[in-house]
Parts: C-alpha cells; structure tokens; sequence
C-alpha cells in the first residue's frame, strides 16, 4: 500500500549540505539589518548636519559611522556630504527617530549594547529636536 518515493522532492530548497546557497546564522543577518539601520540614521544625519551644522551632529554621525564599520566587517559606510534630498528639518528629524527606533529594536534583538545606546540615545535627540517645532503648531 506504501510505496517509498524514489525521486528528489521537488519541494526541498537546499540539495545538501554542500549547496551555492550561501547560509547566514541569525546572528549575522542581525547584524545586515543593524548596520543597514544605522547606515541610513547616518545619511539623515549627514543631511541635517548639512543643513543646520552642529557639533553634537557631528560627533553623532562619527559615532554611527563606526558602528556601521564595526558591523559591516570594518568597510567604512559610503557617504555623500551635503546630502541628497531637500526636505524639512523637522521631516528630516521625524525620519531619523524612526531609523533610531529600528536600530534599537534590532540592537536589542542582538543584545549589542554599545548600538543600543547609541541609537537609543539618537532617539531621544532627535524627539527633542522635534518638540519645539511641534509645540509651536498646536
């Protein structure tokens, strides 16, 4: 009444384990996601540096920009001064609390306590960079 099946099943994604599939540990595609949050905090922030310098900006973006090294293997992140597009510093602000958010959540994740802070500490500047502008509209 059974019969085993003979063939190849054609539902199995990896014929061994010597396949060209590459395989990343959970670990490693945590740190993908990681550094490709943070890598695009620090384009916000190279935008809003470009638009408004300030030291903590500055010191901001160094800090991002080697954690995005530390996470991509020490390759520095590509970066284009002055910034690409024209928006509002409090959209430009609002974007960059978002991307903060997400790095926490992935740092978290990962238990990567120096990207946690950091972008945990970006959060917070750029909600209180938010505020003042916020208020003014109500």
């Amino acid at each position: 009444m059974y019969e085993p099946i003979r063939a190849k099943s054609v539902h199995s994604t990896v014929d061994g384990p010597d396949s060209d599939f590459p395989h990343r540990s959970r670990e490693e595609e945590l740190d993908i996601q990681l550094a490709g949050h943070l890598a695009a905090l620090l384009a916000v922030t190279d935008e809003l540096r470009a638009a408004a310098p300030s030291a903590d900006m500055d010191a901001a973006a160094e800090r991002l920009a080697e954690q995005v090294a530390r996470l991509r293997g020490g390759r520095t992140p590509a970066r284009v001064p002055g910034g690409r597009r024209e928006r509002g510093a409090a959209a430009l602000h609002r974007r960059a609390h978002a991307l903060a958010g997400r790095a926490l959540v992935v740092a978290a994740s990962r238990a990567d306590t120096a990207a946690a802070i950091l972008a945990a500490e970006q959060m917070d500047a750029h909600s209180a960079a938010m505020e003042p502008r916020e208020l003014a509209s109500h």
